[in-house]
């Protein structure tokens, strides 16, 4: 979706922002670019719309060199998040939501049932939040609008700015729940620009970390945190990176012990408590006919249960419990 080849940014006074960046981003994919202020992340953003142009090289968005395109034209089909959001205090946040639309030329009442539809996806009801402006807003909602007016045109591809660092780290992290959970909805191709090695992980299906102007590794947080490709990018992630790893790191299927397995219905003395001894477990979860976790049961409890009882009369609830897929 995204495809850099050779590309830099040199300046008249012989600085170097970005030195021979050559990477690839994929479609659907959020890719987090993560370094200190001044390596050339935000360079690098700002060359996707043309708010800035390479020096050499070149860039495709979608198979398509966009040196050849209208900037306007391009910068109308990319999302751009800022971290100081940029919303129009004179206009409405449903208006503001709805700008992109209104200048692509989308009929004013198709422009604003996407924006508030928008505005629902990003957790702020329409009705409630739609006629304010944005002053009566705080800091973490008016982000939440600048991500709904970002998406508004439905673009293949979002740049983001730092779009939580300036937010508390609560609400930051609201943000960062929020803005997950609607990229796995709308699956767009995302840049994030970020100088919060957590905040990179977190939200980064793959990481680019910035040396001075190039990039020191391109990969998944998994094989950062896990096997940084040099000194410098060890350094970087933390001597900690050991637990950040594990952060990021899912629960598989194939990962997990497969315990014995007692249904709610089954007779206690007859079948389950005599297929506990023959496997000599102490102890078995306890599933209904859909295969849904209804609890444990101890073995001895089912030899002690009259014939007739079920395993359901005799299962204990489950105190805590993670699903497949948490870190």
């Amino acid at each position: 979706m995204i495809r850099f080849e050779q590309v830099s940014k040199r300046y008249p006074d012989g600085t170097t922002a970005v030195d021979g960046l050559s990477f690839e981003v994929n479609e659907g994919e959020l890719v987090t670019l993560v370094g200190p202020s001044g390596c050339g992340k935000t360079t690098t953003m700002m060359m996707v719309n043309r708010l800035i142009e390479p020096t050499s090289g070149r860039i495709f968005v979608n198979g398509e060199d966009i040196a050849t395109v209208d900037p306007v034209r391009l910068r109308r089909r990319i999302g751009y998040v800022i971290q100081q959001v940029g919303l129009f205090p004179h206009r409405t946040v449903l208006d503001n939501t709805a700008t992109v639309p209104s200048l692509v030329g989308w009929k004013r009442a198709k422009a604003r049932a996407r924006a508030a539809e928008l505005l629902d996806l990003v957790g702020l009801d329409p009705k409630t939040y739609g006629p304010r402006y944005p002053e009566q807003l705080s800091g973490g909602q008016r982000q939440r609008v600048g991500v709904a007016r970002a998406l508004a045109a439905d673009p293949p591809v979002l740049l983001m700015d730092e779009p939580f660092g300036a937010v508390d780290p609560v609400v930051r992290e609201q943000l960062q729940d929020e803005f997950l959970r609607m990229q796995a909805a709308v699956r767009k191709t995302v840049l994030l620009v970020t100088h919060d090695i957590e905040e990179a992980v977190r939200l980064g299906d793959r990481i680019a970390v910035y040396g001075q102007g190039r990039i020191e590794q391109y990969d998944t947080p998994g094989a950062v945190l896990g096997t940084p490709a040099t000194p410098y990018v060890a350094e970087f992630v933390g001597v900690d990176r050991g637990l950040k790893r594990l952060s990021v790191t899912e629960i598989e299927p194939d990962d997990l012990e497969q315990p014995p397995v007692a249904r709610v219905e089954e007779p206690a003395q007859l079948s389950a408590a005599e297929r506990l001894r023959v496997e000599g477990a102490r102890w078995a979860v306890v599933l209904d006919e859909q295969g849904e976790l209804q609890g444990w049961v101890k073995a001895d409890e089912l030899d002690e249960l009259t014939a007739g009882g079920t395993v359901g009369a005799l299962a204990h609830r489950m105190n805590a419990w993670v699903p497949v897929g948490a870190p």
